[in-house]
């Protein structure tokens, strides 16, 4: 791989300038050669191009790169930039082989975009159980999304009940920030089509009360037919005596005493023995009953209060030690596993913060060193929410080289946010650092003098190849291949 021209791809990338990014990574592995590395980072730069078959193209590539990783994510992407080229047939393939990735760690991004691929394909029953498994999938911060669409695949079905349900677990996940008014409405089409009218039109009500939701002609439709069909059944019984009568007392017999015969489910004090004991045996059994009475509570009592003592201590630990930047697993734990992982060709994306995107975690691996050994931490900066630590690893050509791992918390344990080449400060004698400051000086105008004089004729091993291409204006460009 020529590692400068995927580095100017990548900083092109970062810069937003995609064009030049493409130019650079396309020259940036050699005829027949594989990198997944490379094939990314450019089916992202065609994706946000909107060139969805060439984006298709370069993550196939990526993905016959088996030392590289995130199969999941690639087959992902994949599997997104052909559903987008109007393939959706093939899309499926690709997304399917996402989902079996077990080191995937958002699957219900694949799982979105395969009920999307088998929704164009009018497969509603696959297309509701990928939304399904979209909405369970722990990674996934917004199971509403998924279950409002795995509801309209209950619609499209026919089964209308399962679609209020599926629309109401949608209600109870979204969160009060974002808009519920399409959920609702979604809600009331399918209380509608199940004719339940009172809670359809109750829906619609919902949808609109803040005036910023306007209903589809489909909604207005579902309501002009709820609020008729209300109206035509305000004659017969209404839903309060339907339930009374369903739990029996449209029949005239209480619930409660279903045979008619109140009082014969009472046992009789005859029967008890009651009323042949004396009074003296009657204060002894109050006697007896106070004495087991006091001493059941002060028992109980002494166990509830060791119990949350226990629960003081123990609870209090736990908080000084997250407070304090512990956790589990601890930091050095985490930052060894990535440098680690990395070394024997492993996906560190589990090591790796959920919120990153991919080209921040792309970022990371390109920073990382190959084949590196005996990784040590040298040292670690704890606090509550983010902490990072100080990594010296022994690299394959020799040498060591130390990184600063920042990490992040997440739940009880750690993350890493990102990875830095620490370069320490240098101590020595200033007189050499003037010389070396003097070569360097020496080294730039002897450059300066090359470029100034005429073209000389280099050897083959040493001349960079060189392209000419017409710019838009006309004029003759030449670039180096870097």
């Amino acid at each position: 791989m020529n590692q400068q021209a995927f580095e100017a791809g990548r900083d092109a990338y970062r810069q937003g300038d995609l064009v030049t990014a493409v130019r650079w990574l396309e020259q940036a592995k050699m005829p027949g050669e594989v990198s997944g590395r490379v094939d990314h980072l450019l089916g992202n730069c065609l994706m946000k191009l909107g060139n969805y078959d060439q984006a298709a193209i370069a993550y196939g590539d990526a993905l016959a790169d088996p030392s590289y990783g995130h199969k999941g994510a690639l087959a992902s992407n994949r599997g997104r930039a052909l559903l987008a080229a109007n393939k959706p047939q093939e899309a499926v393939a690709s997304l399917v082989m996402a989902t079996k990735d077990t080191e995937y760690p958002t699957p219900y991004k694949a799982y979105i975009a395969l009920g999307n691929a088998y929704t164009q394909i009018n497969d509603y029953r696959e297309a509701g159980v990928a939304y399904r498994n979209a909405a369970i999938d722990e990674s996934n911060p917004d199971p509403s999304g998924a279950l409002r669409s795995l509801g309209g695949c209950f619609m499209k079905m026919g089964r209308a009940v399962d679609a209020v349900e599926a629309y109401r677990t949608a209600l109870d996940f979204s969160t009060p920030l974002e808009s519920q008014n399409a959920i609702y409405e979604d809600l009331g089409i399918a209380y509608a089509a199940a004719n339940r009218w009172s809670e359809a039109i109750d829906s619609f009500g919902h949808a609109t009360e803040d005036g910023t939701h306007t209903l589809t002609a489909e909604g207005e439709a579902a309501l002009a037919s709820a609020k008729a069909a209300l109206s035509a059944n305000l004659g017969n019984t209404g839903s309060t005596d339907a339930f009374l009568a369903a739990a029996g007392y449209a029949t005239g017999a209480d619930p409660l005493d279903p045979l008619g015969k109140s009082g014969e489910f009472i046992p009789s004090p005859e029967d008890t023995g009651f009323f042949d004991i004396s009074e003296q045996e009657m204060a002894q059994i109050e006697i007896d009953s106070r004495s087991v009475r006091r001493k059941h509570k002060h028992s109980g009592c002494r166990r509830f209060l060791v119990f949350l003592l226990f629960l003081l201590i123990v609870g209090g630990g736990l908080a000084y030690g997250y407070y304090s930047g512990y956790g589990w697993p601890l930091q050095e734990k985490v930052a060894e596993d990535i440098f680690r992982t990395n070394a024997e060709g492993g996906d560190i994306s589990k090591y790796l913060a959920d919120g990153l995107s991919s080209d921040k975690a792309l970022d990371i691996t390109a920073v990382l060193p190959d084949g590196a050994t005996d990784v040590r931490v040298e040292g670690v900066d704890r606090s509550m929410r983010e902490s990072s630590a100080l990594v010296t690893v022994t690299l394959s050509a020799g040498g060591e080289q130390s990184y600063n791992v920042a990490l992040v918390r997440d739940g009880i344990g750690w993350k890493g946010s990102d990875v830095t080449v620490e370069y320490p400060a240098l101590d020595g004698d200033q007189a050499a650092l003037d010389a070396a400051a003097g070569q360097t000086a020496e080294a730039t105008e002897e450059q300066a003098a090359t470029e100034e004089a005429p073209a000389e004729e280099t050897p083959a091993e040493e001349a960079p190849a060189e392209e000419s291409s017409e710019g838009e204006d006309g004029t003759s460009t030449t670039t180096g291949s870097m």
